[in-house]
């Protein structure tokens, strides 16, 4: 568990959403997964592009000024050098400490692509499969990436389409952007809940919980 995605939800927002997934599951057969990450991937390609970037501009920098400029400038081969290689460190820090940059370089297409492997990967190992009636439910959040996915197993998918978890996407994003990611997720499950029930994924008299039903964190 990182540090950084901890420092997001105090103790008592850990059992308001706990409280949060009890309360909607009381509604429903569903089986109500909350999972956060920092960051679906480390994104090599957007440090790389970033280091090469930095350290080409200041190649061109010296071969404009060698070029056009009368100053009186140590071009040497090791000046150079040593130039271009703080550069291409100074890219690939930036890119590190600075998390617009890295989704600057990573790309929609590529971060889109990471997020949903990552939440597949979540649904499996968090074994939102193994339920009576295939009734699994992961919320997956990745905090780098800006981006909320709502995965259902196939007890889910037979009733709910798409498009009806919309709603509960943007309220999770409402709640990161205000700088309240519990309350976001506490909406978010409680609409969950009541979805679920209005689109016939009825709580049965011999249902139970059959997964856990706390916020999972991950750095990845």
């Amino acid at each position: 568990m990182t540090s950084s995605v901890r420092k997001l939800f105090s103790e008592q927002d850990l059992a308001r959403i706990t409280q949060a997934v009890q309360e909607a599951e009381k509604k429903t057969s569903g089986e109500i997964v909350p999972y956060v990450v920092e960051q679906s991937d480390d994104y090599e390609r957007a440090v790389w592009r970033a280091a090469a970037g930095f350290g080409g501009s200041v190649v061109l920098a010296f071969l404009l000024l060698h070029a056009f400029s009368n100053l009186w400038l140590p071009f040497t081969l090791p000046v150079v050098l040593i130039a271009t290689l703080g550069a291409f460190g100074a890219g690939m820090l930036l890119t590190h400490f600075l998390p617009p940059l890295k989704r600057l370089l990573a790309g929609n297409m590529l971060m889109h692509r990471r997020v949903s492997q990552r939440a597949a990967e979540a649904f499996i190992a968090e074994e939102v499969f193994n339920t009576r009636d295939r009734t699994g439910i992961l919320l997956f959040v990745s905090m780098l990436e800006r981006q909320v996915l709502v995965v259902g197993d196939a007890g889910i998918n037979a009733h709910v389409g798409n498009n009806d978890w919309d709603d509960i996407v943007r309220c999770i994003i409402a709640g990161i952007r205000r700088g309240a990611p519990a309350d976001g997720l506490v909406e978010a499950i409680g609409k969950c809940g009541l979805l679920l029930e209005q689109h016939g994924v009825a709580r049965k008299a011999d249902d139970r919980d059959e997964l856990p039903d706390n916020l999972r964190m991950s750095e990845r």
